[in-house]
């Protein structure tokens, strides 16, 4: 079976346990061998728990979103940190720019730049989500910008925060662009 065959069956185990014991910890959700997968995509068992959970309780993000994520980070993983774990120094809450810190009047694009940095190199704090509601919302309204294709903006920025800053700017005008084509419709 191919790992994102793995991972969609793990993904959709772990909602059933989810929806039978609603108040099952995010330390037993997953089964041993399970852990030892999870983590062998550069994941961490709390990080991918957060997902399911919100998958289970509210439906979004999909299955599909999250094994697209997991991809990404996977692929960073594999590639640019050659199967190494990112510094154990994880990023939390406090060290993220606050969410009304504006870059070029744009209201918290620097806690999402940093929480997709962090997320890439697998730093993030496993009790934080890069896409979380407040992400999802920001993506939607900033050019309904897809959380992939936005850690791949990321990742070929390599810390240029105006080169982010233009593709999003660019995704939003094509936003801009087709909803002005569809309402003449």
């Amino acid at each position: 079976m191919e790992w994102n065959d793995i991972f969609l069956k793990l993904f959709s185990d772990a909602v059933e346990r989810y929806h039978s014991n609603p108040n099952i910890s995010p330390e037993r959700i997953f089964l041993s061998e399970e852990v030892q997968f999870i983590e062998s995509i550069g994941y961490r068992p709390l990080e991918l728990y957060q997902y399911i959970e919100d998958f289970a309780t509210l439906g979004t993000p999909s299955p599909s979103t999250a094994l697209l994520i997991a991809a990404t980070r996977r692929n960073h993983f594999y590639t640019v940190q050659r199967s190494i774990s990112g510094n154990s120094k994880t990023i939390n809450a406090n060290q993220l720019p606050p969410d009304s810190e504006s870059f070029n009047d744009i209201p918290y694009l620097p806690r999402i730049i940093k929480k997709a940095e962090a997320k890439l190199f697998g730093t993030l704090d496993p009790n934080l989500m890069y896409y979380c509601g407040k992400d999802r919302d920001f993506l939607k309204k900033h050019g309904d910008i897809d959380p992939c294709d936005f850690l791949q903006i990321i990742t070929s920025a390599r810390g240029d925060r105006q080169k982010i800053l233009t593709a999003v700017f660019h995704r939003m005008r094509q936003q801009e662009q087709a909803t002005a084509a569809s309402n003449e419709a």
